[in-house]
């Protein structure tokens, strides 16, 4: 059995947004609360999380999560990164380094916002992390789970997309080619980006993330990285077809 946590339903702002006074962003129902984009995925005693934003350190606490195996990201924006430095806390209470997975592009990024975590001679404290390239092609192990990177591309960025067993999460694409489409054959349960109802320059719009639900065909699917534009919740879940859903921060999710 996997669980996947969903840590953060939201956008590289958040909702609310600092100073917005729409209706999404003045809601006082919960599931409009929404962090920076993440989730987390527990198998056994294997538990990854997928981008550590700037939300990250909250997120660890908000849900008690006392053991971290692996960091994996989709890419190098801060909304993604932002919070890697509060490793630490895992380094010190779990006395080892945190692996983490990217691609290339991702990972020099990671080296340049981090430099002080990867010197030769690091000061006392700084996070202790071990980093793996991911290619965007083989799959790689952490743990109890084997994970599958998938392509895209957010604008002209290549980003990655993970599938987890019957798991797939996808965050910041506007287009996945079909050879990668394919890893995602027979997928139960997929988690992608819907930024908002308009097409939007590097992000999925609603109606382009259910097009591509409709070709993955999974069992059901979950709405993330959702920006106060999309409005509110309740509205945004009445209109979905059936097995589609807008995912919320803290919702818990079980695949076989």
């Amino acid at each position: 059995m996997i669980k996947a946590t969903i840590l953060g339903s939201g956008t590289s702002q958040g909702v609310p947004i600092i100073g917005c006074d729409c209706e999404a962003c003045t809601s006082t129902d919960m599931h409009d609360k929404r962090l920076r984009s993440s989730v987390m995925v527990s198998c056994s005693d294997t538990n990854i999380v997928i981008d550590s934003g700037p939300d990250f350190r909250y997120q660890m606490l908000r849900e008690g999560v006392r053991s971290l195996d692996a960091i994996l990201f989709t890419h190098g924006h801060k909304d993604h990164t932002g919070g890697l430095d509060d490793v630490r806390a895992f380094n010190y209470i779990n006395g080892k380094s945190i692996d983490i997975y990217a691609n290339a592009a991702t990972m020099a990024t990671i080296r340049k916002d981090y430099d002080y975590a990867f010197a030769d001679n690091p000061y006392p404290g700084v996070p202790e992390l071990t980093p793996h390239l991911v290619d965007g092609d083989d799959a790689f192990s952490v743990g109890d789970l084997t994970v599958i990177p998938v392509k895209g591309l957010h604008y002209r960025m290549e980003v990655l997309g993970y599938r987890i067993g019957g798991l797939a999460y996808l965050t910041d694409m506007n287009f996945i080619s079909p050879d990668q489409m394919d890893k995602l054959h027979g997928v139960d349960t997929l988690i992608i980006n819907a930024l908002r109802r308009r097409k939007h320059l590097s992000h999925f719009s609603l109606g382009e993330a259910l097009d591509v639900v409709r070709k993955i065909s999974p069992r059901r699917a979950f709405l993330t990285h959702i920006s106060h534009q999309m409005g509110l919740f309740r509205d945004l879940e009445a209109e979905l077809p059936q097995g589609v859903h807008s995912a919320y921060d803290r919702m818990t999710i079980e695949i076989e």
